[in-house]
């Protein structure tokens, strides 16, 4: 299958932007980073929750620990997958009495929030979870919505949200477009 890019939505300065105020939006809502953590979902989420707590380091003088979760075994469509992608999950914290914040690049059905939220109660008993996406492009399927947003796209089913991160792919930028 083939991407093919129809427009850029975003580009480096707005998800710097983005972060930003995500990342005010957070403090405001917890009150501090005290008792914050941010679990980033595989594999852009990490990216992102890394570069969210390194903004409430620098607002805060106070970094708020990150986690890395991978959701495969969690999912409702593992079956459909002959030999799924596995990998590790790192959460060196405890989650006990903590406000998770979630962190994804791309919000759509829920399901892969739904998997992360399983995943995240087999480590202990949060005192709340929270959910920061860079990109909610619509069209859930399940009763989730995100408490933070980059932004809203609203797309057709047949379109594409890709995040593109320079950790991963050597450059910021939210393209939309069609796989073929």
């Amino acid at each position: 299958m083939v991407f093919k890019e129809k427009t850029t939505v975003m580009n480096m300065n707005g998800i710097q932007r983005a972060l930003i105020r995500i990342a005010h939006e957070i403090l405001e809502r917890n009150k501090g980073a005290r008792n914050l953590a941010l679990v980033g979902i595989r594999s852009r989420g990490v990216h992102l929750a890394g570069r969210l707590a390194q903004k409430i380091g620098e607002i805060e003088n106070m970094t708020p620990p990150v986690g890395v979760l991978d959701i495969t075994f969690y999912r409702d469509d593992i079956g459909t997958h002959p030999q799924p992608r596995v990998s590790s999950t790192q959460i060196d914290f405890d989650v006990t009495g903590r406000d998770i914040v979630l962190v994804d690049d791309v919000l759509y059905t829920g399901r892969s929030v739904r998997a992360a939220m399983d995943a995240i109660f087999d480590f202990g008993r949060p005192a709340s979870i929270q959910l920061a996406v860079m990109i909610d492009r619509g069209h859930r399927e399940l009763p989730i919505r995100p408490d933070y947003v980059g932004k809203n796209i609203p797309t057709s089913r047949k379109e594409r949200v890709q995040v593109n991160l320079k950790e991963k792919d050597g450059l910021d930028a939210v393209v939309i477009g069609e796989v073929s």
